[in-house]
């Protein structure tokens, strides 16, 4: 937990400037964000999150603040690293699927080449999903392949410039070129210019940094919060697997996500407004009081064991 809480606290580039964003802009961009979620929701793959445990959101996490990346890189990197991961684990399945089904005895070695496969190359393409996302970023560093192949080299891999960029080159095809994902950060950063505009009164920049924080705590403690949230809302501390296969979806929900970074930041800076901004929260995107207020609590008593807002 102290490295997770140290992350938290590091580089960060200066925020958004609130308060200039076209009204007619802010609902369109906020009914795309929605239409987004919910077909993401509804492609997600059994593995979904497989590939956000803390090691690794933490690498990702480092990494960026070593190469001085703003903040929705870090998040989109994380993202695309989990796409590609899975859509490489289903493919290799695929195509090994008839050589297990054909050689039974061979079976294990197969499995175990498939690992194998994916472990030996994991590294190399965690440094492409972040060259990817910093090339999405168009006002900070873009981490070239010079810089991405002194780091492996320092990792004690021997990868050669030319594989670097295939690296690069696989992880676009296989997503089909699709990378530009929004991150979560997109969400707070909308969600907050609608509550302002909605006349909502926000102390906006330091609402705004405390959400980065705990975004960022949401990302390196993702199980357990999630863990807690489940135990919350099947009022058992241990879920079927029924349960915990359809609470997959709640996981992965970046609107969910969003209003209760809003929702937890509110409670810790100005607690007084905290339920009025809950109301609003739930006004605009359609999720309940209870949903957001459940989510604030899990956050919360995973950072200092702070009084919850149900106990508030």
């Amino acid at each position: 937990m102290g490295s997770q809480m140290r992350a938290m606290s590091r580089h960060h580039h200066p925020g958004p400037v609130f308060g200039q964003f076209a009204p007619e802009m802010m609902e369109e961009t906020l009914m795309q964000l929605a239409m987004e979620n919910e077909q993401h929701l509804s492609e997600l793959s059994d593995q979904a999150g497989s590939f956000k445990e803390t090691q690794i959101v933490e690498f990702i996490f480092l990494l960026a603040e070593k190469w001085h990346l703003d903040q929705p890189a870090r998040y989109r990197a994380v993202e695309l690293l989990e796409r590609f991961m899975i859509k490489q684990v289903e493919q290799i399945c695929e195509s090994s699927r008839d050589n297990v089904r054909s050689h039974e005895q061979g079976e294990g070695s197969s499995w175990s080449s498939l690992k194998d496969q994916i472990c030996d190359t994991f590294v190399l393409r965690l440094v492409s999903c972040v060259q990817l996302a910093s090339k999405l970023s168009l006002h900070y560093n873009i981490v070239n392949s010079d810089t991405a192949l002194q780091f492996l080299q320092s990792l004690k891999y021997s990868y050669t410039k030319q594989e670097l960029l295939e690296s690069e080159l696989a992880v676009l095809k296989t997503l089909h070129f699709q990378i530009n994902v929004s991150t979560p950060l997109a969400y707070v950063e909308l969600l907050l210019e609608v509550l302002g505009y909605n006349g909502c009164l926000l102390p906006v920049k330091p609402l705004h940094q405390m959400c980065v924080q705990l975004l960022d705590f949401s990302y390196l403690t993702r199980e357990l919060i999630y863990n807690t949230l489940l135990e919350i809302a099947v009022e058992n501390s241990t879920p079927s697997q029924l349960q915990v296969a359809k609470f997959l979806a709640v996981k992965e929900d970046s609107m969910l996500l969003a209003v209760g970074i809003i929702s937890t930041s509110m409670f810790i800076l100005e607690p007084r407004h905290w339920a009025q901004v809950v109301e609003h929260l739930s006004s605009v995107t359609g999720i309940t009081s209870q949903s957001i207020s459940e989510f604030s609590y899990a956050v919360l008593k995973h950072i200092v064991g702070s009084p919850t807002p149900q106990q508030h």
